[in-house]
């Protein structure tokens, strides 16, 4: 093989190797921080991931809101009209949290099945409802429709 073939051989191998490495660092860290969403159903069907920073939402529970008076802890449930789940978060949580409405808290499920929220978000004017929890409980209405 001729000397200067040889050469650019070599320099494109390289930098498919470096290119290659790059491309798996960048997604091995994408796959890491990667929060997915899920309902009360799934996670009551054991779908969810313990341990895992995961997202779950649906429609704060009337009357399910506990409040410790000496502390900022709070524990809630959240619906998709299936399945309950418990939250229990220490923070302040949002001007626009209130029971009856659509929320989505960000943590991890302990072994008990609670969610350990680090963020609360809620939903920020009348209309408006995540995405997620929207989808949630159209399907969890479909599903309860089906004999």
């Amino acid at each position: 093989m001729h000397p200067v073939r040889k050469k650019r051989m070599i320099t494109i191998g390289v930098i498919l190797v470096l290119l290659s490495a790059a491309i798996g660092l960048v997604m091995f860290a994408l796959s890491q921080n990667i929060n997915l969403f899920y309902s009360p159903t799934q996670i009551a069907k054991g779908e969810a991931p313990q341990q895992v920073t995961i997202r779950a939402g649906g429609m704060v529970v009337d009357g399910s809101v506990e409040r410790q008076s000496e502390t900022l802890d709070v524990a809630f449930a959240v619906t998709d009209y299936q399945h309950q789940l418990r939250i229990e978060y220490r923070g302040i949580l949002p001007d626009l949290f209130r029971e009856g409405q659509g929320i989505v808290a960000q943590g991890k499920l302990d072994q008990r099945g609670v969610l350990i929220a680090s963020e609360v978000l809620a939903k920020h004017d009348e209309e408006y409802m995540p995405p997620e929890v929207t989808e949630a409980l159209e399907q969890s209405k479909q599903a309860s429709a089906q004999p």
